[in-house]
C-alpha cells in the first residue's frame, strides 16, 4: 500500500488528485471508503495503484484516511 497526499479534489465533480513519490495519481469518489464522500487537500491517505480499463492509466483504488 502506498502513502500520498492529497492535491486536489473537487468534491462538485466526484475526483481529484493524490500525490505520491513524484507523481500525481488520479482518483474518483468511488475509490473511498463507504460513507466518505470526499477528500480535503493536504490529508493523507493510504491506496493501492491499479491501471483503468478505461484510459490505461494509473489511478488509486481503496483509498483510506491515514
Amino acid at each position: 500500500m502506498k502513502i500520498g497526499q492529497v492535491k486536489k479534489w473537487n468534491a462538485d465533480r466526484g475526483f481529484g488528485f493524490i500525490g505520491t513519490d513524484g507523481h500525481d495519481v488520479f482518483c474518483h469518489v468511488s475509490a473511498l471508503p463507504r460513507g466518505v464522500e470526499a477528500l480535503d487537500v493536504g490529508q493523507h491517505v493510504g491506496f493501492e495503484i491499479e491501471i483503468s480499463s478505461r484510459t490505461g492509466k494509473p489511478q488509486a483504488v481503496n483509498v483510506r484516511t491515514v
